[in-house]
């Protein structure tokens, strides 16, 4: 059975989940009164060194949610900011609805949440980039990560990339009302065309600003002409899918 405390400083809550060598716990912090809730991430075995070496590689000024790292009992303990949210999934997914400013605004939240990461190990920004721990609080209108770092196999930046790309897909997901530069980025997405984080953030605050403007002019046109536009996209599309 886990300790109640640890370190006369971190009472446990609970235990969320466990596996061979690894465990995270919540927990909170006695001496902070303010945000004392922390997640715990344990490593015992032979992911202890591995991730001893990874935690130590996290700068604090550019991920503030870390709040070190320390042996317990034979075992790594790597303590995290407890962030608030719902995960993703819950908010975008098939069939949900949000309007398309409102898709740009998450977008560029999950993108500058990337990109904070981007000097992360990437076994770390990996696991942190996994739905589950993509946090988003409507209310704040802000993004966070629940620091789930579950043990992964070596991954590269262009992992970082692919798993971001993912999950701005599920924000812009592609309908008839995307123009030419909204559906340009999307296939680029889909495709992993970009190589790090920073590659595919600079592209983003490219193609944001086309998408906009298309969007904005779409929504200018009348009634009917954006009836002909619908149509017109409609059957070119079917032919994409016929041909593919």
């Amino acid at each position: 059975m886990e300790p109640l405390l640890i370190r006369e400083r971190y009472k446990i809550v609970r235990m969320i989940g466990r596996q061979p060598d690894y465990a995270l716990l919540e927990a909170v912090d006695i001496f902070d009164r303010e945000t004392p809730s922390r997640l715990i991430n344990l490593y015992e075995g032979a992911h202890l060194r591995r991730y001893a070496r990874l935690c130590s590689e996290i700068n604090t000024e550019e991920c503030p949610d870390f709040c070190g790292m320390f042996l317990e009992q034979g075992a790594l303990a790597a303590v995290f900011d407890l962030a608030v949210g719902e995960p993703i999934d819950r908010l975008f997914y098939r069939g949900d609805v949000w309007s398309w400013q409102d898709r740009l605004r998450y977008a560029e939240l999950i993108l500058n949440l990337a990109l904070s990461m981007a000097n992360l190990p990437p076994e770390l920004s990996c696991a942190a980039l996994c739905s589950d721990n993509i946090l988003i609080d409507i209310n704040a209108h802000r993004a966070g990560i629940r620091w789930m770092i579950r043990p992964m196999e070596e991954m590269k930046q262009r992992e970082t990339a692919l798993m971001a790309a993912d999950q701005v897909r599920k924000i812009l997901p592609p309908t008839l009302r995307a123009g030419k530069e909204e559906r340009k980025f999307l296939d680029e997405l889909e495709a992993g065309a970009f190589h790090s984080v920073v590659a595919l953030y600079g592209r983003w605050r490219e193609a944001e600003q086309a998408i906009r403007r298309e969007r904005e002019e779409f929504d200018s046109l009348n009634f009917l002409r954006r009836g002909f536009i619908l149509c017109g996209r409609a059957i070119h599309c079917g032919r994409r899918r016929g041909e593919g």
